[in-house]
């Protein structure tokens, strides 16, 4: 038994460093793109009049998925009184808030005028569909930080004893308190974090299905005019929430017990079952459209099966993203290293269904010649994301895991650890 926690223990020591040299890697890439980004407004990207929207977007689809799904998961317990996710869904909640900060961060950086995004509070357009978004953002991100803080302030106030930064952190969010809560407190807190996560639940589908409809909404871009895209943007953001809260656990949980196997397996067969549903979402999104070959969409998906840039379609969305990971969930179900390789696989190659999502519809002219009748290289419909592009979402990827090792360091009790 002693040899078995002393392999556990250096297996968790050993994917901490893994981690920070990860996370070194990342950072010391991000800063070069966050210089360009900051230094040189957009023209460092390979973006264009023709085509606006790209990786930043993309990702922006992504982590806004990821948390999302990581809130939807925490719902099971705090809406839908799951008892076995009830110790790692305060961690839930913190994974959610940390992916939407990333979320907001991608299209912030996005923006050609970073300073003026305050303007669709000061000058709000009602009939905006994207100044919706950001006002169910703002609704979301305010619930999410009290439902948090709720969740975790009994564990806070026990924390607030504890040697260097965990207890002052825990005494300033907690004003210092030093007396345990009541009963009727921790009863008011439940409460309340049950309205919140209720309330959270429409919010979460407005805002991701609604940055679907916001894509479907233009008419102009056949490709997303589709009651579909609602759907898949919600299914999607299921799954990849589930598939990274599964590989955090599998890899993060310190405690190795019945506890965390049998949570790993709960959250594999989640992932499994949504993995599924993504890909029959996937088959009808395209068969339909490929099968006669007609429709004006049909250019703009056969371009993203078979154009030069097919390979992110079968290698990345259909090969690691898809097959693999339903290889490692049914051959290695009863085995929590590979559901987490997994969920860690899906959760991370998920980028490739966003980029196919964004981009297809934008590579297609509006008008018959428009590519031909002006030069420019800014006009063009040929898009591959700058190296500047792909260093400022390692920045952002970067700040993401900081934020996530810094939460756990603080609050030690977000990944089950007693400190009572």
């Amino acid at each position: 038994m002693e040899q078995k926690h002393l392999a556990q223990r250096q297996t968790s020591q050993s994917m901490l460093i893994f981690g920070v040299i990860i996370w070194l890697v990342l950072f010391a890439f991000g800063l070069h793109g966050l210089y360009d980004r900051l230094a040189f407004d957009s023209l460092q990207t390979d973006m264009g009049s023709y085509i606006p929207w790209g990786l930043w977007v993309s990702s922006y689809i992504w982590f806004i998925g990821l948390s999302a799904g990581s809130f939807l998961l925490s719902t099971l317990v705090y809406v839908f009184k799951l008892k076995q996710l009830e110790k790692v869904a305060p961690l839930a909640l913190v994974v959610a808030l940390i992916t939407l900060i990333m979320a907001l961060l991608s299209i912030w950086f996005d923006l050609g005028h970073m300073g003026r995004f305050y303007g669709v509070y000061l000058h709000p357009n009602f009939h905006s569909a994207m100044a919706w978004m950001v006002w169910l953002y703002t609704a979301y991100f305010v619930l999410l930080i009290f439902e948090t803080y709720f969740a975790l302030r009994g564990s806070l106030v026990r924390s607030s004893f504890l040697p260097g930064i965990p207890g002052i952190f825990s005494r300033i969010l907690t004003g210092g308190r030093q007396e345990a809560l009541s009963e009727e407190e921790v009863r008011r807190d439940r409460r309340k974090v049950t309205t919140l996560a209720t309330l959270g639940i429409p919010l979460a589908i407005a805002f991701h299905g609604g940055v679907g409809a916001l894509f479907a909404t233009v008419v102009a871009r056949d490709v997303w005019h589709t009651s579909l895209y609602p759907i898949l943007f919600l299914v999607g953001a299921f799954l990849s929430g589930g598939a990274l809260f599964t590989g955090l656990i599998a890899f993060f949980w310190p405690k190795r017990d019945d506890y965390w196997q049998a949570t790993v397996h709960l959250l594999g067969r989640v992932t499994l079952g949504l993995l599924l549903l993504e890909a029959v979402l996937t088959w009808a999104e395209l068969s339909v459209p490929m099968w006669y070959g007609v429709g004006p969409e049909y250019e703009e998906l056969r371009y993203m099966l078979f154009g030069p840039y097919g390979w992110v379609f079968w290698v990345v969305q259909v090969g690691l993203c898809t097959v693999l990971p339903l290889i490692l969930l049914v051959a290695g179900s009863k085995s929590p290293r590979m559901t987490g390789w997994a969920g860690i696989l899906v959760a991370v190659t998920f980028l490739s269904t966003r980029l196919n999502l964004v981009l297809p519809g934008l590579v297609a002219p509006e008008l018959a010649g428009l590519p031909y009748s002006y030069h420019d290289g800014r006009l063009t419909y040929q898009y591959l994301p700058s190296g500047s592009e792909w260093q400022l979402l390692a920045f952002i990827i970067s700040v993401g895991i900081a934020l996530y090792f810094l939460a756990v360091k603080v609050m030690p009790t977000l990944t089950g650890r007693d400190v009572a």
